[in-house]
């Protein structure tokens, strides 16, 4: 089994900043891809940043130039969402999404979410 656990979400003002981490435990090694998805009330969950294993980050159109997305490991097993210049539009609860795992030598073509964790932004 594998957990992925956010940390990070809060409350902070226009233009502040915030830096949101996701650890995964259990059986894994490393992960293909993690990423950062986020869902606002009464919108549909929409990619933030992807990270994949081999360094390769693509980001959404609205947090391009704001939003970084980086591994905090060699193992690819935690990713950092460094926040800046943040809107109110950014307010959502923001998950953590990994998938392609490796373990013990062996790949599982499995995907994983997190539980969320709430970011606010508001004056």
């Amino acid at each position: 089994q594998v957990n992925l656990v956010e940390s990070g979400g809060g409350l902070v003002q226009p233009g502040g900043s915030l830096r949101l981490a996701c650890v995964a435990s259990g059986n894994i090694d490393r992960f293909n891809g993690m990423a950062w998805y986020r869902q606002a009330p009464g919108t549909q969950r929409e990619l933030v940043a992807h990270l994949s294993r081999g360094g390769s980050a693509i980001y959404g159109n609205s947090v391009k130039g704001r939003f970084t997305i980086s591994s905090d490991d060699d193992a690819k097993s935690t990713v950092v969402l460094q926040m800046n210049s943040l809107k109110p539009e950014d307010t959502a609860v923001y998950f953590c999404v990994a998938n392609g795992r490796w373990y013990d030598g062996s790949f599982f073509n499995d995907q994983y979410w997190g539980q969320g964790t709430q970011v606010t932004v508001s004056s």
